[in-house]
């Protein structure tokens, strides 16, 4: 059995698939989705306009950054009104931003705007903050751009990697194209992955690839590739995304993958679905534990009549970003697009998820049985809603009760907990750790979002 043994240690484990779980019953994997807040930031500035899009949003230390392409496309003479831009803004909360002059690039004939780059890079600009241990200071940030001119980018799509020191002022790494394997007009993206000690990518690319070498007509439906990379510049191990054989084929605009900061083991992704016959986009919600193989959740995480202006075409993505705000230790801020072309300046919303509440274990009144798993440390911490009660069982490899941590020896839960102790009559943990276990959660009117185990 040894070799089937789940060596938990103390990550936490969100409810996101069955990757604990042995059985269940009278239990589902429910989404939740997250709830509508204020506009945080509107595209209304002269450079800016109602084609701004393709948001990045980033925490660094205590300041947020915000990164999107300025565009505007006159609906009269059906053509854009000045050529793209890459536009920077900033927050001390999340929820207020402002539009720094920074005096780094003319606009008619004016410094005093927040452009940080103009022409090459910057219909799809997208940075991170790297978190490499072994990143040079004048590094600290990098980001993946298109190539080329809007012709360049059509016919021989590819992508750059750039980079900076203090997230304003920016360079190539190289002038060679970095990735050339996809279609790249949306918002590619990468990021480091500390459990793999290599950078990820993720970027848009077509499932038929084209009808000619020039790149022009693409076939299939749009979809997502990943590669890894130890500097950045040289990438391998190129993979399509596969969600199980049961899915159905979408066609995915964006992705916002990233690795999930309180369980860095877990890849969530948010792509940004795509229905053609109306232009009209709408975020999904989608998890992995290897890069590649994802779960995704077919019903829309932030459907096109959540507040206000995006059933339009193009005007629901989910922007690149997922937040922790100044005192907010029970919930997680997203940000999607809205007012895409209707203008007259696109926005952004701020959505808010509850702390790891993305799915949960749901139940009535039902059970689930983990696989057997090792532990570190003395006490079990659950995420958890519990209208009535539920109650935890520690077992033995075999599911037999351990005395002392049997579901009539657990305190019961009733509450709403982000991280709740569990007791026993039993008394501490620390006597089962390093031992194989399993857990039998008992729920009754409750959702189970994340555990844990600490010291």
């Amino acid at each position: 059995m040894a070799a089937d043994v789940i060596p938990l240690g103390m990550k936490r484990e969100l409810f996101v698939d069955e990757h604990l779980i042995a059985s269940k019953s009278g239990v589902e994997l429910k989404l939740h989705k997250p709830q509508a807040q204020e506009v945080a930031l509107v595209c209304d500035a002269p450079w800016e306009g109602n084609t701004s899009g393709y948001f990045t949003l980033i925490q660094d230390g205590d300041l947020y950054r915000c990164y999107y392409r300025g565009t505007h496309f006159d609906e009269k003479l059906k053509k854009s009104a000045h050529e793209e831009l890459t536009c920077y803004a900033e927050s001390r909360d999340g929820i207020t931003w402002t539009k720094p002059k920074l005096g780094l690039v003319e606009f008619q004939g004016s410094k005093e705007n927040n452009i940080i780059l103009v022409g090459e890079g910057c219909h799809n600009f997208t940075p991170f903050l790297d978190t490499n241990p072994n990143c040079p200071p004048e590094s600290r940030f990098k980001a993946l751009a298109g190539m080329g001119d809007n012709t360049t980018r059509k016919q021989k799509p590819s992508l750059q990697a750039w980079h900076s020191a203090d997230g304003v002022r920016w360079s190539r790494m190289r002038e060679q194209p970095v990735i050339d394997a996809g279609a790249f007009d949306s918002q590619n993206l990468a990021f480091y992955d500390a459990e793999i000690g290599a950078y990820r990518a993720y970027w848009r690319y077509f499932t038929g690839g084209y009808t000619d070498e020039r790149g022009w007509k693409p076939k299939g439906v749009r979809a997502i590739r990943t590669a890894v990379s130890k500097d950045f510049l040289s990438w391998e191990k190129f993979n399509n995304l596969t969600y199980g054989p049961d899915a159905p084929e979408v066609q995915l605009y964006t992705n916002a993958v990233r690795p999930y900061f309180r369980a860095p083991h877990l890849l969530l992704g948010f792509p940004t679905r795509y229905e053609a016959k109306h232009e009209q986009v709408e975020p999904v919600f989608m998890t992995s534990r290897d890069g590649v193989n994802f779960k995704r959740w077919e019903e829309p995480l932030i459907p096109i009549t959540a507040p206000k202006d995006r059933d339009g075409n193009r005007s629901n993505y989910m922007t690149n970003g997922l937040l922790q705000l100044p005192g907010s230790d029970r919930e997680l801020s997203v940000y999607a697009t809205e007012a895409y072309y209707a203008g007259p300046g696109s926005r952004i919303r701020r959505f808010t998820f509850r702390m790891d509440g993305f799915v949960s274990a749901s139940a009535e009144d039902g059970e689930i049985i983990t696989k057997p798993l090792t532990f570190t440390g003395s006490k079990l911490m659950l995420n958890l809603v519990s209208q009535v009660e539920t109650r935890v069982e520690v077992q033995d490899e075999t599911g037999k009760a351990i005395p002392g941590f049997t579901l009539e020896d657990c305190t019961p839960l009733n509450g709403d907990f982000i991280d709740q102790a569990v007791t026993w009559k039993g008394g501490s943990l620390e006597k089962l750790a390093g031992r194989p276990v399993r857990l039998r959660f008992h729920l009754i009117e409750a959702d189970l979002f994340a555990m844990q185990f600490v010291r």
